[in-house]
């Protein structure tokens, strides 16, 4: 008996700053991001992209992908999309794309997977911040004139 649905294997799943795709199908994934490192928060990234390579599957499937807070119930980002696999010898790829990411506060951010309600992957995303060099976290901007910023 031939099966008629296979649920997808994630290869991989990547938090990264940009996802091309070249003219021959080959996609260029620009700045993997391993964590957040800032000088204050809050701080909004204009775009961050997640790439998915599923493979060994076979059908139809809803692919969600959530960027979660550091209390771990708190949605940031959700998407949702449908992708096919005709054969389980095909990957099949997929990008989302969320705009303009407020992080308030630091902590671990987490990206989960989920393909048809099914748990794949959940990975973390550590937002710290880092006071510029010779800065005191406590103490406010100094000027050239050597009093606080305004």
């Amino acid at each position: 008996m031939q099966p008629t649905r296979i649920l997808p294997d994630l290869q991989c799943s990547l938090l990264c700053e940009e996802v091309r795709q070249e003219s021959n199908g080959n996609f260029f994934i620009v700045g993997i991001i391993d964590f957040v490192r800032v000088p204050q928060l809050p701080v909004t990234a204009y775009k961050l992209s997640v790439f998915n390579r599923w493979t060994a599957g076979l059908g139809q499937f809803t692919e969600t992908v959530r960027l979660m807070g550091p209390d771990q119930t708190t949605v940031l980002r959700k998407s949702e999309v449908k992708f096919a696999m005709k054969d389980p010898s095909i990957n099949a790829t997929t990008v989302t794309v969320f705009g303009n990411v407020e992080f308030s506060q630091p902590g671990t951010y987490f990206v989960e997977v989920v393909v048809d309600d099914v748990m794949k992957l959940r990975y973390p995303v550590t937002v710290f911040v880092v006071p510029p060099q010779g800065q005191n976290p406590s103490q406010p901007p100094q000027s050239k004139s050597g009093s606080p910023a305004e």
